[in-house]
């Protein structure tokens, strides 16, 4: 049982309601104000909600590294021995630590660092710490740039930034990999457990289409889309996929989410630098 079912009704309302709360704050804050926030937030929501099940989850070593190989199956077909890899919001570097071995350079991007005291990292990996939005990395540094979950925590107003920052950074002929929860089976936070809307730390989810238009506007030339782990370049599969999501999306709402969780858990794509 999840770390969240173990939880009594008034416990998940309990941090249903911090949640809400603190991402109001977040919601409607300035970028100035959100350089601030950002340093906060999680302390707080985690010191109000002593069970959230980020600090009750315990994961097994085995977990663990079920978890780093279905992300590291995302990235092989991109990876050699040449390849600087940069990640989005690497959390505690568990994955770049794994990427570091069979690539040149690792850089990951993070507003803090949350790897453990005693763990030591390998010697091609660097962590740059930054505010959220100025980021010293120089232009065209990446081949690969990878963020998995966490393109649905950034403010509608930084959504723009953090995909110039990685046209930015990535090299001509390079590609952003990326994985986030799809909109047509969310709220994937706890406001799922209130209604069909984003009222916590999920600040927006996106359709496959969605997506290639926020793509397409940054200058990213092409974008496919990955089925059972494999990105699928072929462009008549892409476009099947994209018609299968536009008939599922005039389902009635509860009806489309019971189908999307199947079909459509995730947003998970590649998309080239020109």
């Amino acid at each position: 049982m999840s770390a969240e079912h173990q939880r009594t009704p008034d416990r998940l309302r309990h941090h249903f309601e911090v949640e809400r709360e603190l991402a109001g704050k977040l919601r409607t804050s300035t970028r100035a104000e959100r350089t601030e926030l950002f340093k906060t937030l999680y302390t707080e929501l985690f010191d109000r909600v002593p069970d959230h099940p980020r600090l009750t989850r315990r994961d097994t070593p085995e977990s663990s590294r079920r978890k780093v190989l279905s992300q590291l199956r995302l990235l092989r077909p991109f990876l050699t021995p040449e390849t600087v890899f940069l990640e989005f919001a690497p959390g505690d570097c568990r994955l770049a630590s794994a990427v570091a071995a069979e690539v040149k350079t690792v850089i990951g991007v993070d507003i803090s660092d949350q790897r453990a005291a005693d763990e030591e990292s390998p010697a091609n990996l660097q962590l740059v710490v930054y505010d959220g939005y100025e980021l010293d990395v120089p232009d065209g540094s990446a081949d690969v740039i990878f963020s998995y979950q966490f393109l649905e925590h950034l403010h509608p107003d930084d959504v723009d930034a953090h995909f110039q920052h990685a046209r930015r950074l990535l090299k001509p002929g390079g590609v952003y990999v990326f994985d986030t929860p799809h909109r047509f089976s969310g709220p994937h936070d706890i406001s799922r457990h209130y209604g069909s809307e984003l009222m916590c730390f999920h600040f927006q989810e996106w359709t496959y289409r969605e997506m290639r238009r926020l793509l397409k506007r940054h200058d990213f030339v092409k974008a496919c889309v990955y089925r059972m782990g494999k990105p699928r370049m072929n462009p008549l599969l892409n476009i099947a996929g994209d018609l299968l999501e536009l008939a599922v999306g005039i389902l009635p709402v509860h009806l489309r989410q019971l189908v999307s969780r199947r079909l459509f858990p995730s947003v998970a794509m590649v998309a080239w630098a020109a």
